[in-house]
């Protein structure tokens, strides 16, 4: 055995050493979705439906169902929007829809937003809320209706009420999911003209 292969390896000085690849900042951004975009949408949603109380849906959405939601939100005018990486990786999504089918309803919608799993708290659901309410009242919504499950939501919650958001009323034991009776906190926002 020679004796240098028991010494330690000399090392150039710090400043001449290779210096690891910084680490690329987190980006997104938002726009309108697409049909393309739609089975990463549902793969989101149905994340949701098999493993959260947030929606009281208990079956996955079929890409038919998703479609035929997609093209009426179209039709009416409304926003449908995603949160996309640089390379155009599907983060969340959000939309609004008719809060009730009666034409006394026309001007009040319910808003939706989810992001997958592993997009929370980077400010993506932040960005999406405020697209969608800029998007709605360009569309001529006058009132948005949140309905919010009572239990694991908090967050949404906060979202909500962060963007001025009002609680309207609460009713418990509406929904029955995973083996327990769950409510929902009712929130509106009323979409003024910007100035």
């Amino acid at each position: 055995m020679l004796e240098d292969e028991y010494l330690e390896r000399r090392r150039p000085p710090r400043h001449l050493q290779r210096q690891p690849e910084p680490e690329t900042p987190f980006s997104f951004s938002v726009r309108e979705a697409e049909a393309r975009d739609l089975p990463h949408v549902r793969e989101i949603y149905n994340h949701y439906v098999a493993n959260s109380t947030v929606t009281f849906d208990e079956s996955p959405w079929s890409l038919r169902g998703l479609r035929t939601k997609y093209g009426k939100v179209r039709d009416l005018g409304y926003p449908f929007l995603v949160a996309v990486s640089p390379n155009d990786v599907i983060l969340g999504f959000a939309y609004v829809y008719p809060w009730k089918e009666k034409a006394a309803y026309r001007f009040t919608v319910e808003n939706s937003i989810y992001l997958g799993p592993a997009s929370t708290g980077k400010g993506i659901g932040r960005e999406l809320m405020r697209e969608l309410l800029d998007r709605s009242r360009e569309a001529g919504v006058k009132e948005v209706i949140a309905v919010i499950a009572d239990r694991g939501a908090e967050a949404s919650i906060a979202l909500h009420e962060r963007f001025g958001f009002r609680q309207t009323g609460t009713m418990g034991r509406v929904g029955f999911k995973f083996g327990r009776w769950l409510g929902v906190v009712m929130m509106q926002k009323s979409l003024k003209k910007q100035r």
